[in-house]
């Protein structure tokens, strides 16, 4: 099959569409997420039921797969019991793994490696509060051996993803720096803000000037914070703008409640707003994915149910 051209390229062409997240889908499987790794842990224990979920995607019209790493750090599988020699193979597996489901296809598909922030990696919610107390200096230090190894297994783009700080941002983005693969980056935010509290002109203007970045946007927000967001990233940085909310429901007492407010047509004034990449993360699935891709391309969506999705 022939590669697909760079993403970069299909984002001047037009708007691939992105997959919704990924741990519910694993969950729907039947796939147990217990444990600080998370889906991340399924790379060793079950790789089998990453790849459908990543093929479940496909299925359902979404053209650029993020791999199970976010959660995945060699701090983390050394805490599970994998072996050292073993932590960079795993990497490599998640982003084997959405490359073969790429395969499932005829249309092209294009695998982006998920790098989670230092908060997700420690299991405590941090990657909602951001200012963990480190340096830029540290968090990049941590951050670069998982960059290396993802982009050594060769995917299309580096997604530096949930990123709730300015902070964290410069240090990912300092990581990444001449590691040979694009990246996008985007921020998690709330009321117009990052979760730490900055401003998204500020945070967006950190990427303004970054030849590697091939677009910059929010995801793992509520899908009312994004039509803000796109018209700032695409006026700040002027780089195409990356979207994927999630459902709109609240995580409050260790269950989702309220409504989805996650509606495919929204999607059609980010494209207009500048959005280039448009897909979902949390409790956000396969069916709303497919409701997005025929959206996009110009097809009526059909009533959505109340069918639930999947985070990272």
């Amino acid at each position: 099959m022939t590669p697909p051209p760079p993403l970069a390229q299909a984002l001047a062409a037009g708007t691939p569409v992105l997959d919704g997240g990924l741990a519910d889908r694993l969950a729907d499987q039947g796939c147990d997420l217990s444990g600080e790794l998370w889906s991340a842990r399924l790379l060793a224990d079950d790789p089998q039921s990453v790849y459908e979920a990543h093929l479940a995607y496909v299925r359902a019209g979404a053209r650029v797969l993020i791999t199970g790493s976010y959660q995945a750090s060699a701090q983390g599988f050394a805490r599970a019991g994998v072996a050292s020699a073993e932590v960079d193979e795993l990497f490599a597996r998640s982003v084997r793994l959405a490359r073969a489901a790429g395969r499932q296809t005829r249309e092209p598909v294009w695998v982006a490696a998920s790098v989670g922030p230092y908060g997700a990696v420690c299991a405590d919610g941090g990657e909602y509060r951001g200012r963990y107390g480190l340096s830029v200096r540290e968090l990049t230090r941590f951050h670069r051996p998982r960059i290396e190894a993802l982009a050594a297994a060769g995917p299309d783009v580096l997604a530096l993803e949930t990123v709730p700080d300015v902070v964290e941002a410069e240090a990912m983005l300092a990581a990444a720096q001449g590691c040979g693969v694009p990246l996008w980056l985007s921020y998690t935010v709330e009321g117009g803000l990052t979760r730490a509290g900055q401003p998204l002109a500020d945070a967006f203007a950190l990427a303004a000037g970054n030849a590697q970045l091939i677009a910059v946007g929010v995801n793992c927000c509520a899908p009312r914070e994004v039509s803000e967001a796109v018209e700032l990233a695409a006026s700040t940085t002027r780089k195409p703008v990356v979207v994927y909310p999630n459902s709109g429901e609240s995580f409050e007492h260790g269950r989702w409640q309220g409504p989805a407010a996650f509606d495919p047509v929204a999607a059609l004034g980010w494209r207009a707003a500048g959005a280039r990449l448009i897909g979902g993360c949390c409790r956000v699935g396969p069916d709303r994915i497919a409701a997005l891709a025929r959206t996009l391309a110009g097809e009526q969506p059909p009533v959505s149910g109340g069918e639930s999705g999947s985070a990272r």
